[in-house]
């Protein structure tokens, strides 16, 4: 099972999932199907399936248009707002993919549909994924659009928090982001410290973050660490909810980016559509 990480938009992460016996794919997260394209001609695979963590336009906004290029493409996800969806999956239920091995994993919150994707191969040395969608970042969480933090706590301890201790694909980009939040929480924690620094070279150098390791967030992000005593200083609660909650609260309103540019607009420049708007006449 071989994971590519492919960067679009802004801070999007669209991951190709190919099983190597068989050239065949799935793609998770097909925001811009021309990118995919490019990547799956340069793989020389066939794409057999989409699985959608949720249907935000930044995770699911090229489902129509390869749906289209690709007739009998498989379209999963769990929630009827997901483009071209033809299959809808539940909590535990799990899929085939030749030896790839999907369960899926509701971790309603970010917005009340959201479906996680665990991945592994029977047999097989290579270490089960973890594709978390907009639920669980580097570092971090997803924000509670459509969700409580009961759901998001429940999410992080008891849905993705038990899984085997390895590899995470998640959503965005926005690790730095994430543990600057994390210094200022925890400025004692060393884990934090030495993640920060390797995020911040990989960012001057312009490589993604991803994957992490359920083992290392354990360690460094404060989402995870809610019954941590330092954590729970940094919030003034002690009851885990309320911790989250409140590391929640704290997150959203932490350096907010100035001026970031709107994502529909990121959109329409990738995809050429203001080209008539800048010629000059």
């Amino acid at each position: 099972m071989k994971v590519k990480v492919i960067s679009v938009l802004e801070d999007n992460y669209m991951y190709l999932v190919i099983e190597e016996s068989t050239r065949d794919a799935v793609a998770v997260d097909a925001a811009v199907p021309k990118r995919l394209l490019e990547i799956i001609k340069k793989e020389d695979v066939v794409l057999r399936a989409i699985l959608t963590t949720h249907h935000h336009w930044d995770h699911a906004r090229g489902n129509e248009e390869l749906a289209q290029l690709f007739p009998g493409l498989r379209v999963f996800g769990a929630d009827e707002r997901v483009g071209a969806l033809t299959h809808k999956v539940t909590h535990g239920q799990e899929l085939t993919f030749g030896a790839i091995r999907v369960r899926c994993l509701f971790t309603p919150c970010h917005t009340s549909g959201h479906m996680c994707y665990f991945m592994w191969e029977d047999d097989s040395p290579d270490a089960p994924a973890l594709f978390s969608g907009d639920t669980l970042f580097v570092g971090g969480c997803g924000q509670f659009f459509e969700g409580t933090a009961e759901q998001m706590h429940t999410n992080l301890t008891q849905i993705l928090g038990t899984l085997p201790k390895d590899t995470v694909f998640c959503g965005h980009e926005c690790t730095v982001r994430n543990l600057k939040f994390a210094s200022k929480v925890e400025p004692e924690n060393e884990a934090v410290k030495e993640k920060l620094a390797w995020a911040k070279q990989r960012d001057d150098e312009d490589l993604p973050t991803v994957p992490s390791t359920l083992h290392e967030e354990f360690l460094y992000n404060p989402f995870l660490r809610v019954t941590e005593e330092a954590v729970q200083k940094f919030t003034g609660q002690t009851e885990p909810v309320e911790v989250l909650r409140t590391l929640r609260s704290q997150r959203d309103n932490f350096k907010k980016p100035k001026e970031r540019p709107n994502p529909q607009a990121m959109l329409a420049f990738d995809w050429g559509l203001f080209g008539p708007l800048l010629e000059k006449k």
